[in-house]
């Protein structure tokens, strides 16, 4: 069991809060989506990975730094056809972070962090950054959980397009939550021809599709070749590179 000292707001009574709060300057908000991952992984995928994460990172900025109750839904509407995805709208998710952002304000803090694990949110995240900054009149910043730690990934991993329910999403999962991992189950990607590959990033046009018309089982890379070791390097670079760049912030 790990023993950590961190700033864990849904563990705190509030006097606890009120001591913390001396030294808080940032808080974390942890936030995932609630949607497929193939015959593999639990659909709590990314607000499980989101709030592991956010654990570590806190902890590494202790005392500065204050993790929040975990938004555990996001925009997901590309996986909606395969059974159990739930999905907000970008609407949604920007009243959520609204509303946790002007309460956690009243409390004194005014810069934060949306540590996110879905790329589906990141366009929302965008927008989100730039209306709620100037309404609220506070700091507000966003990442991908693993996004830093991109030269490991390319050197790591076989698989050339990946990203969910992947050799790297697996890795992640069996490093910080092996217990959302089906381990006897683990399948590669099940491509099947379509218009996708002229909409993916790098393409001149960019374009909504159905997960589907990509992938036959939802995932995409190949989950057979993830590890632990694979996991555990992406996972503590992309931590100590978030540390990093939020202490130069705060």
């Amino acid at each position: 069991m790990r023993m950590t000292k961190a700033f864990l707001l849904t563990q705190m009574t509030w006097p606890e809060v009120k001591e913390a709060l001396r030294t808080v300057k940032i808080a974390v908000i942890p936030l995932g989506a609630h949607e497929q991952h193939g015959p593999h992984m639990a659909e709590s995928c990314d607000a499980v990975l989101a709030e592991e994460m956010g654990k570590r990172l806190v902890e590494k900025l202790y005392p500065e730094a204050l993790l929040t109750p975990t938004i555990n839904m996001g925009v997901s509407p590309h996986h909606l056809h395969f059974p159990g995805t739930i999905s907000l709208e970008p609407t949604t998710v920007i009243a959520i972070l609204r509303d946790m952002i002007k309460s956690l304000k009243q409390h004194g803090i005014k810069q934060f962090l949306i540590l996110n694990a879905h790329g589906g949110n990141q366009a929302t995240l965008g927008v989100a950054t730039e209306t709620l900054t100037r309404e609220l009149d506070v700091r507000i910043y966003y990442a991908k959980t693993t996004a830093s730690a991109k030269d490991v990934m390319d050197r790591r991993l076989e698989s050339k397009l990946y990203g969910h329910s992947c050799d790297r999403e697996v890795s992640e999962a069996l490093y910080l939550a092996p217990h959302i991992v089906r381990q006897d189950r683990l399948e590669a990607a099940d491509y099947q021809e379509g218009r996708w590959k002229k909409l993916r990033p790098g393409n001149p046009l960019q374009g909504f599709y159905y997960y589907e018309e990509m992938t036959r089982n939802g995932c995409i890379g190949d989950a057979t070749k993830a590890s632990y070791e694979i996991g555990q390097e992406i996972v503590e670079t992309a931590l100590e590179r978030l540390a990093h760049a939020v202490k130069e912030l705060i």
